[in-house]
């Protein structure tokens, strides 16, 4: 657990999964899923989670986990932030304070899949691959086509992002 300003950063519980769900609502930025999802993220994904809060209010959550085929990789799914939150990095902050933890493998990658549209994830990822000195890609094959989501739902292609080697 850590402090950025008045904020603590920390791994969440299920108890969270409710205002987690409230706060990507609020972002209106994401996918918003089911209520359940975000409870068994916040409890069965803890270790790969981290929860930003204010005054006991959940103002930023960022939701990854170790790709099965790949386990040296650390699939970042979604980094929301309260809009009231905004432009004071927080995305970052979480990032580093879940890369800080102690992980039980080698971590060398970190890959998302971000929309072409998507500019604050976009930033984020470039200035993490910069401050780590390390290279970013993007790869379209390994990513989400527009014609991979249901009919009906409009949705933007979503190549993937490949940062590292991490040293």
């Amino acid at each position: 657990m850590s402090q950025v300003a008045s904020l603590t950063l920390r791994q969440p519980t299920k108890d969270d999964g409710a205002q987690v769900y409230d706060l990507i609502r609020r972002a209106g930025t994401l996918d918003l899923n089911s209520a359940y999802c975000y409870i068994l993220l916040c409890d069965m994904f803890s270790g790969t989670c981290v929860i930003a809060e204010e005054e006991e209010r959940v103002v930023g959550f960022l939701s990854a986990f170790y790709r099965p085929d790949d386990p040296e990789t650390l699939f970042v799914w979604q980094a929301a932030v309260d809009p009231a939150m905004r432009g004071r990095g927080l995305a970052t902050s979480m990032l580093k304070e879940l890369l800080g933890r102690e992980h039980p493998q080698s971590l060398r990658y970190v890959e998302a899949t971000v929309s072409p549209s998507n500019t604050a994830s976009r930033r984020l990822f470039q200035s993490f691959a910069d401050a780590c000195g390390v290279p970013i890609s993007e790869r379209t094959a390994d990513g989400y086509s527009p014609s991979m989501f249901p009919a009906g739902h409009a949705h933007e292609a979503e190549p993937s992002l490949r940062i590292g080697p991490l040293v």
